[in-house]
């Protein structure tokens, strides 16, 4: 063993033994190596001499990497010497009468590599230097075995490296490929066909692996080799008889055949090759049992050709044709309709592309015939096979953990593409559709306990998407069997109705077809029944239970009046819900905020909040609601007080879920009722928001409970108007006291409520709040821009970013709501100055530019409030001064000359229509004044030619 050999050695080692130090010296030796002149030589004769299957890959990887990077610097001797030498490997020929050391005989990947070299060469050389490479091959392959596999792994290579379209190619390599394609066509394709023909028919018996090698290598080639080669009376027959006589060789038959139906060809021409096939000889091969593999392969074949027959009838005009093309699809449809539903094939998104084609077909076959119906009915079969559940995952999906939630989102994922199909059914055979879904929901019923979940989900999703799909007139007038199915629904019981997939696809199906019941009244008992009862809001499972409190709060809202009859039935059936949202164990659940179960208080609230509801019922009715849970907020604030701090957590958690279920219930109520026509219930409210704000009080800390208050106040500004100013100071006072970032934010959201509904009747009591507010933030908001790079997008940081922007919002609320003179007040005066000094920087450099826009127009509203026009009395000393030399300089001029003001942005160019008008606003304020310290200073300093400072000056006057 020599140097070389020892460096490759230790090159390819992968025990871990070697130390890095040795491995780079080893590749620094093979490198210097690489580098020599007679590389080649040296390869070869490792080639020829050594044993080692490392050295081996080493030289032949070498071969490629040099005849790929070289090529044009090698002399042609040495490119004959090469090109001679591979040659003779390949065919298992002596070089230069020194037999190869077994090349042939050495494992898969070396007699791979070995044809990435000829194949490099071929790149290279064919047909122009070396034009007989394929005919030279050939009289090589009477060798044997051997041979065969190594010409089939050229073939192989080649497709791969440069013909196959299933690769990103260069412009380069997608030129040699043609300019090899249409040599080997002329030249050699006819003889290698003939050659895999003999050598198949001759080893079929003896030797399947060299067979469908051979098979694999000829799939390849036949979308781009004249089709006439195959499809004769020759191999056609001989490709049926392997698919049904040989079963280790029928798969890659199978898949030559499928090569044949996808080649691409007129439309004519193409419908008389699907013709010639006789494809119906497989069709009884699908419901075989046994190679899974091959069932497969059947039916992608099968699948394939009536995709091509149905492209055929899509492109064909005449008749003959047409009725041939359709002759052909009957034929093959209920075989492919079985695959679909029977056979594992990955396949799914062409089965849906093929039906959703099929079916577009039948919209011009109207009415459609009796084997279209037929069809129909079968495709909708598909669909549901499909859709279906997999019973293994229905414990996983019952208790949703891990696994489960999975198999629901892949399950969702997959049914999006059948959905669309289904769509498409209905709208082709809408009473096909129907009945099938009747039929379904009939056959899942009676169906085996170990399928019984999975078809009822099955069917009832069908009932469901069908809704999706069919309009809501439709439903109201209850066409076609709707009528029918509808109440079919609302009084069938399922066996399965308490697993959590049935309940839960139950429930949405109800709601989806709730403009029937609106029309239909008689059914309102039936539809109340199914909410409130165990298949419902009183199901054991509490995602089901909390899913239906939602979806009951839609049918609320949607049946509303029509359901006062029945608001004593519900109240009563719901007592035992409302009691247990607000108890320890029902508080401590953890589920999605959209699904808290806060929505039964909606629903009721919605129920007792209409007008139709008597007066004194209306009060008697809130009032059992609201009584018990102030009573219970008291008492638990009380003992707060003087419980320890181990239990403050739990009691927070139980306020926090009455003060949820009181604000969904205030919902139901508007603010013409309680304050105009009831004001007996706003009394109600007020109390109510009285015991809540001593929450504030007793938990300052607790940042979910302010954060539930805070909502809560929201829903009073919309529920009690103008009636709830005599709370706000205490509670606008509470709320400020240890507030972080993220609760001033969300204090700031609920003053420009207040301020947007209120205006200047507002004002008395901002004026109070507005120093403590910006003393508290001018502290935290930094007048700069916020750091930037890696390590700064810190919870705290983004915290901060989204109170600066909703500082921006209230101030900007403020001032476009004649509250400016809230600025100018005593106690706030003293915040005038840095407040400006952070409008102006973030007017010329904040990252948004609708925050700029908003401080460019928090700056017009002011001079127009607080300017008056040349020669007034300066109302605020010094703001006429700092609008000039700061803001007009900095803002109006500086900030549009720099390079990240981008004129082609919408936003950007908005944002210099509020500067421009700033411009207007001030020479209307400030005349002269303005105009000469503009001109004459800013732009100057910024190099503007005398001429167009004259032109701004004019346009502007």
């Amino acid at each position: 063993m020599d140097d070389l050999e020892k460096a490759i050695l230790i090159l390819f080692d992968v025990s871990g033994s070697i130390d890095d130090g040795l491995k780079k010296k080893a590749k620094d030796y093979c490198d210097e190596i690489k580098e020599k002149s007679s590389i080649c030589s040296i390869c070869l004769k490792k080639l020829c001499f050594s044993s080692i299957v490392e050295v081996r890959f080493w030289c032949l990887q070498t071969l490629q990497d040099v005849i790929r990077i070289r090529y044009a610097s090698m002399s042609p001797e040495e490119k004959f010497f090469v090109r001679k030498s591979v040659f003779s490997m390949a065919c298992s020929e002596p070089i230069d009468d020194e037999n190869v050391a077994g090349v042939l005989d050495g494992p898969a990947y070396i007699k791979n590599k070995l044809a990435q070299v000829l194949v490099t060469l071929i790149y290279f050389e064919y047909p122009l230097i070396w034009s007989s490479i394929f005919t030279d091959f050939l009289p090589h392959l009477s060798k044997g075995a051997v041979v065969i596999d190594m010409f089939c792994r050229v073939l192989s290579s080649l497709d791969d490296e440069l013909i196959s379209l299933d690769y990103t190619r260069t412009s380069e390599e997608m030129a040699a490929a043609g300019r090899i394609k249409d040599a080997m066509r002329q030249q050699c394709v006819a003889q290698i066909v003939r050659a895999w023909y003999d050598i198949v028919s001759l080893y079929r018996n003896s030797d399947s692996e060299l067979c469908t090698s051979v098979l694999e290598s000829m799939r390849r080639y036949i979308s781009w080799i004249d089709i006439g080669l195959i499809a004769n009376d020759a191999f056609i027959p001989l490709l049926f008889d392997l698919i049904l006589v040989s079963e280790q060789l029928r798969g890659a038959a199978a898949a030559c055949l499928l090569a044949v139906v996808y080649k691409g060809m007129e439309p004519q021409s193409k419908l008389s090759l699907l013709q010639s096939l006789q494809i119906s000889r497989v069709f009884g091969l699908v419901a075989e049992d046994g190679d899974s593999e091959f069932i497969s392969s059947i039916a992608a074949l099968l699948s394939g050709y009536a995709a091509e027959v149905l492209e055929c009838f899509k492109r064909l005009n005449s008749e003959e044709a047409k009725g041939v093309s359709m002759e052909l699809l009957n034929e093959v449809l209920p075989s492919v309709f079985y695959v679909m539903q029977n056979c594992e094939f990955d396949a799914t998104f062409s089965i849906v592309q093929f039906l959703s084609s099929y079916v577009g077909t039948m919209k011009s076959l109207s009415p459609l015939r009796e084997k279209q119906l037929l069809h129909v009915g079968q495709i909708l079969e598909v669909i549901r096979t499909h859709i279906r559940y997999d019973p293994a995952y229905r414990h996983n999906l019952e208790i949703l953990d891990k696994i489960g939630r999975e198999e629901e989102d892949r399950v969702a994922e997959f049914r999006k593409d059948l959905l669309v199909l289904l769509r498409s059914v209905s709208r082709v055979a809408p009473d096909v559709t129907q009945i099938f879904i009747r039929n379904s929901l009939a056959g899942a019923v009676a169906s085996s306990p170990d399928r019984n979940v999975e078809e009822v989900e099955a069917a009832l999703y069908l009932f469901y998407a069908l809704g999706e799909s069919i309009s809501d007139e439709s439903i109201r007038t209850g066409s076609g069997l709707l009528s029918e199915l509808v109440p079919m629904l609302l009084s069938t019981r399922f066996p399965c109705h308490s697993h959590r997939l049935v309940a839960l696809v139950y429930l949405e199906t109800v709601t989806r077809f709730m403009k029937f019941i609106q029309e239909n009244t008689q059914y309102i008992p039936m539809v109340m029944a199914a909410f409130l009862d165990e298949r419902g809001i009183h199901h054991p499972n509490i995602n089901v239970s909390r899913r239906a409190s939602y979806l009951f709060m839609r049918v609320v809202k949607l049946l509303k009046v029509k359901l006062v009859p029945f608001i004593e039935t519900i109240l009563q059936s719901l007592q035992d819900t409302v009691a247990r949202f607000t108890s320890m164990e029902y508080a401590a659940k953890d589920l999605p905020a959209s699904e808290d179960g806060s929505h039964i208080f909606e629903a009721i609230g919605l129920l007792i909040g209409m007008e139709d509801v008597p007066l004194e019922k209306q009060s008697d009715y809130l009032s059992a609601l609201l009584t018990p849970l102030c009573q219970q907020v008291d008492t638990l604030v009380k003992h707060a007080k003087l419980s320890s701090s181990e239990e403050a957590p739990a009691k927070a958690g139980i306020i926090q879920q009455i003060i949820m279920a009181i604000n969904s219930l205030s919902k139901g109520f508007s603010e013409r009722l309680v304050t105009a026509s009831r004001p007996a219930i706003g009394l109600m409210f007020k109390q109510t928001l009285d015991v809540l704000l001593q929450v504030l009080v007793v938990f300052p800390k607790v940042e979910p409970l302010r954060s539930k208050v805070t909502s809560f106040l929201h829903r009073m500004v919309e529920t009690l108007g103008a009636s709830v100013f005599p709370y706000l100071p205490k509670a606008l006072e509470q709320l400020l006291v240890e507030s972080e970032p993220k609760e001033m934010t969300s204090f700031l959201l609920l003053l420009n409520q207040l301020i947007c509904k209120f205006n200047t009747l507002f004002r008395d009591i901002l004026e109070e709040v507005f120093p403590a507010i910006a003393g508290r933030i001018f502290n935290v908001i930094q007048t700069d821009a916020f750091p930037s790079g890696p390590g700064t997008n810190t919870e705290e940081v983004r915290e901060l970013q989204d109170l600066q922007r909703t500082l921006y919002t209230f101030l900007h609320v403020i001032a476009t709501h004649n509250l400016s003179y809230v600025f100018l007040s005593p106690k706030s005066r003293g915040y005038l100055d840095p407040m400006m000094q952070l409008l102006l920087y973030t007017s010329c450099n904040h990252s948004d530019i609708l925050v700029r826009k908003a401080c460019v127009q928090i700056f017009i509203t002011l001079i127009k409030d607080w300017c008056s026009r040349p020669s007034g009395e300066e109302k605020v000393p010094g703001f006429q001064k700092f609008v000039i030399e700061a803001f007009a300089t900095n803002c109006c001029l500086y900030s549009l000359l720099d390079k990240s003001f981008e004129f082609r942005d919408a936003n950007t160019l908005v944002l210099f229509g509020e500067i421009v008008l700033a411009q207007k606003v001030m020479y209307e304020k400030f005349g002269d004044e303005f105009l000469i310290h503009f001109v004459s200073k800013a732009f100057a300093a910024a190099h503007c030619p005398q001429d167009l400072a004259a032109q701004y000056c004019q346009k502007l006057q």
